[in-house]
């Protein structure tokens, strides 16, 4: 049993919960809770190693026992260390550590998100949890918008990172992948309303941050500029709610 803080297994986890660019060298994340390990290892995501502690739940140790038959590398720890190092107020009592990994892209694409510029992690896991029950087909990721693996992002997106492919693209890349798609810009001084809109065409979505909106680069690439009408009169809508409101009125579209 791993008892102490300075075990380089756990000074691994701790770095990984808290950087950013430590991840992106180490190429792997952290998935803290048996419902994100459990998606995990029904992905067969590639996995490093995995955490539990001393008063696991029934269910969790039935998921380290499937673990152990898969061959891979678990240790025990103490309940203090791992809440010590746990992201979330009160740890789940297991946590992994997985490889980055890229579901394929598909040839044709004809349901894209871009997420411009948001920085919060909360809204930037739901839209992925959205996008992965709505069946977008890849989601785009600019500089500007945060790490789609920090850890409030993956338990935001409720296991959303093992069934959609998420990357992280320049500009000029999105512009090369999205060539001969219709993209449309959510904006509330957009021109046309999203139910008027023509969603059945192969398109991308591109939604903008909480704060400032869609930036320069999203609304050059942009051909049509849509917005949600609001009979209340509020002046916008979170993020993640926008979002989620023109993604289902694409499959809504696309069901009719």
């Amino acid at each position: 049993m791993i008892t102490s803080v300075h075990n380089p297994k756990i000074q691994l986890v701790r770095t990984l919960l808290r950087h950013s660019q430590e991840r992106r060298e180490a190429r792997a994340f952290v998935a803290e809770g048996v419902r994100l390990v459990e998606e995990a290892l029904a992905a067969d995501w590639p996995f490093r190693l995995v955490l539990f502690g001393e008063t696991l739940s029934e269910r969790g140790r039935d998921l380290v026992e499937e673990l152990e038959a898969r061959s891979i590398e678990i240790e025990k720890v103490t309940d203090a260390l791992l809440n010590s190092i746990s992201e979330t107020e009160n740890s789940q009592g297991i946590l992994a550590v997985l490889d980055y990994s890229q579901f394929p892209i598909p040839h044709l694409l004809s349901f894209v998100l871009i997420l411009d510029s948001i920085r919060d992690p909360g809204n930037l896991g739901t839209l992925l949890r959205t996008a992965a029950a709505a069946g977008v087909q890849a989601v785009f990721l600019p500089p500007e918008t945060a790490d789609a693996f920090a850890p409030k992002v993956v338990r935001g997106g409720m296991g959303a990172h093992f069934r959609l492919p998420i990357l992280s693209l320049t500009w000029d890349e999105i512009r090369t992948r999205t060539s001969g798609l219709e993209v449309f810009l959510a904006d509330m001084e957009g021109e046309v309303a999203c139910w008027e809109a023509n969603f059945r065409l192969p398109l991308a979505l591109i939604v903008g941050g909480e704060a400032a909106g869609a930036s320069a680069a999203a609304r050059e690439l942009a051909n049509q500029r849509v917005y949600i009408p609001m009979p209340g009169g509020s002046e916008s809508l979170n993020a993640s709610v926008a979002g989620g409101v023109l993604i289902f009125e694409i499959v809504r579209q696309r069901k009719m």
